[in-house]
């Protein structure tokens, strides 16, 4: 073992299929992905943890820092596998969960299926209370009703309740307060309130969020607990800390009583060495594409920043649209996530056609190539026939795979079913993954106003760099990057990411009447806040501060982000912050409205440590074309038939090297497949700058 190291942090993602360890020792990466176990979480991550310090020949002792992110909170909502859970609410608001916002987000589909509640009628109960909006008692709170609420729930067997009352989000002091009766009669259970979990305007999204958090607490708790006296049982003794959804580092303590915030929390570590890498690259329009065993994560990073938003939804249902998912009200990195990975299962609708996903065989028992009691088709499976994967060095040798497996999985029920023999269903799996990936992308970009083809691609998890070429092909981008390491991206973004937590709430001020004094102590309030929650990993350094508003013209449904400049409000700012807004709103709209008033209806508080500078990668010479050693087959799908590709050990390129395809890069974690539209120069800080030829 050599001397304890100056700095060694450790990043960990639990994905569906794999769990990706990534440890920096003093600049020099070193990793390895296990597959993930669903009983006990936990233990992939102990094993990967001790295979990663044994590569870097240091004690688990001598690990400084770890970082965790995990899609167990997204999966669980996902797959509806949460703790029995309660919703208690205000009389007459039962229903919300139900009714949604009444928009319908597809107009003329006449047989449109509302996603289902996350919490059933029969385990909602009401309770007489009522706030007005400015947060003024308007039905004190009944205590007959509150108790019959703690009997039902007592007599129900609930392990978790959720409660959110209407304006809340202004005064909290009823859920408050029906907490408190609820943990006086039944200690055991898990409460959350919305005014502490979202304190955000629009009930069906605070209710659908305080439920979500509910839903998962008890089980999100009891894995961190475990894992924190695990890592020390084995001699990691170092502070662990999560990553949520905003791109943020908390501590965990934070993330068990607000596990909601963990919902994005793998994706977003993705996002941010995505923007690393574009910072490192001076890219301004990129476009994160991150595939890993389970789902695809496609996410807008402009300006070297990746898109954020105070509200996103999980589990879309119907073609990516907007509406048709489980809306979570938190600061998160904005992304469209859907059920395709290398572990996606293929079948056969009812129209005779080719689907893939959203289940996954997950890595219990996995695709059939693995030979772990898998039968049905996947991604992966695919891919291995189509000669993508290398059966007898997939995941450095660690997991051997059965090509015979895959081709008797793929015939039998997709092949027989429809005709083909196993290599045209192999093919039909992929073109159908890939266009589904390709027309997330799409609507990702018209959604936020951009045209797809202007953006590079970053393309990372295991399954990232061997789809990419082709999505590129499909979506018409002309470049993309794989950066080193790219097999367990989000691990390494984790070690990107800085401390931080974003406050958000809700509060009302109109511009023509502005109290700048109020204004001042909400602002004081969710700063002090959001230092609370980072406090431990700022050190000596200066935490950055960024303050928005969310504003609209009074009548307005919805409302923009205006950053806000300065640190207080005195008797001028409102006009100050009219003219803010009327240069955002004609921005975002090409015009502003004259003789409207303004008001700010929602307030973001986010303090970080301030990130490293980065050192600009600079350009290379392109080099000769590598000859490589070695050949294999692999499908061309532009030409629908097999080519001979050339094999590449990454290890073995140097920066300046050619690569043109068809070919197939290999490293431990992951692979890169060229189609023969596409050639790979190798930059200085050992990216793949992928162009067409």
């Amino acid at each position: 073992m050599t001397n304890t190291p100056r700095n060694c942090r450790v990043g960990v993602d639990i994905g569906g299929t794999f769990t990706d360890i990534a440890l920096d020792l003093d600049g020099a990466l070193h990793s390895t992905k296990v597959l993930t176990d669903y009983k006990a979480p936990e233990r992939a991550i102990l094993k990967g943890v001790a295979d990663v310090a044994e590569m870097a020949g240091i004690a688990l002792s001598q690990i400084d820092l770890l970082i965790h992110g995990t899609t167990l909170a997204t999966n669980a909502l996902i797959e509806r596998r949460g703790a029995r859970t309660a919703f208690v609410t205000t009389e007459g608001f039962r229903d919300v969960l139900e009714m949604r916002t009444e928009n319908r987000f597809e107009q003329y589909d006449l047989n449109i299926v509302l996603p289902a509640a996350l919490i059933a009628r029969a385990d909602r109960f009401t309770v007489r209370e009522r706030m007005n909006a400015a947060g003024k008692v308007l039905l004190p709170l009944d205590e007959a009703s509150v108790a019959a609420v703690v009997a039902a729930i007592s007599e129900g067997g609930y392990e978790s309740v959720a409660i959110g009352f209407i304006h809340a989000y202004t005064n909290g002091a009823h859920e408050a307060a029906v907490r408190d009766a609820i943990l006086k009669r039944l200690p055991h259970v898990s409460v959350s309130i919305s005014s502490e979990v979202s304190p955000q305007m629009r009930e069906f999204e605070r209710f659908n969020t305080v439920c979500a958090n509910a839903y998962v607490k008890p089980a999100i708790k009891s894995y961190l607990d475990r894992l924190v006296v695990s890592l020390k049982e084995i001699g990691v003794g170092c502070p662990v800390f999560m990553i949520h959804s905003g791109g943020g580092i908390v501590s965990v303590e934070s993330a068990s009583e607000f596990p909601v915030r963990l919902v994005e929390s793998g994706p977003a570590g993705g996002a941010i060495f995505a923007a690393d890498i574009a910072r490192r690259h001076g890219l301004d329009t990129v476009l994160s594409f991150d595939m890993g065993g389970t789902t695809a994560k496609i996410c807008l990073i402009e300006n070297q920043v990746p898109k954020t938003a105070k509200t996103f939804e999980v589990a879309r249902t119907y073609r990516f649209r907007k509406g048709s998912g489980m809306p979570i009200s938190i600061p998160v990195v904005e992304m469209v996530e859907i059920g395709a990975g290398g572990g996606s299962i293929a079948s056969i609708d009812g129209m005779r056609q080719i689907r893939v996903g959203p289940h996954s065989a997950a890595s219990e028992p996995g695709p059939a190539c693995y030979q772990r009691g898998g039968k049905h088709p996947t991604v992966t499976d695919a891919d291995l026939i189509l000669g993508k994967l290398d059966p007898d060095n997939f995941a450095g040798g660690a997991i051997p795979l059965s090509v015979e497996a895959s081709r008797t999985a793929m015939q039998d029920e997709i092949g027989a079913a429809i005709g083909l023999d196993a290599d045209g269903a192999a093919y039909g799996t992929c073109e159908m993954v890939d266009e589904n990936m390709a027309n997330a992308g799409r609507v990702h970009t018209v959604e936020n106003g951009k045209n797809i083809a202007d953006f590079t691609m970053i393309t990372f998890g295991g399954a990232g760099p061997l789809h990419a070429a082709r999505l590129c092909e499909k979506m018409g981008i002309s470049k993309f990057l794989v950066p080193a390491g790219a097999g367990v991206g989000s691990a390494i973004g984790f070690l990107r990411a800085p401390f931080g937590y974003e406050s958000v709430r809700s509060a009302v001020f109109n511009l023509s009447d502005f109290d700048f004094a109020e204004a001042n102590r909400l602002v004081a309030a969710m700063q002090a806040e959001a230092l609370g929650f980072v406090e431990g990993g700022l050190d000596a350094a200066e935490p950055v501060i960024e303050r928005t508003l969310f504003m609209r013209y009074a009548g307005q449904g919805w409302d923009i982000p205006v950053p806000l400049e300065t640190e207080t409000f005195d008797a001028r700012s409102a006009e100050k912050i009219a003219a803010q807004f009327e240069a955002e709103y004609e921005r975002f709209f090409g015009r502003a409205i004259e003789g409207l008033d303004v008001e700010i209806v929602s307030w973001s508080v986010k303090a970080s440590s301030p990130l490293p500078p980065v050192a600009r990668v600079a350009a290379v010479a392109e080099g000769d074309v590598v000859t490589p050693a070695k050949t294999r087959r692999l499908f061309e799908a532009a030409q629908g038939a097999f080519l001979d590709a050339g094999i590449h050990e990454r290890d073995g390129l140097k920066p300046g090297d050619v690569v043109k395809g068809p070919a197939v890069i290999v490293e431990r974690e992951t692979s890169a497949a060229l189609t023969a539209s596409f050639k790979a120069v190798v930059q200085n800080d050992g990216c793949l700058l992928v162009t067409r030829i």
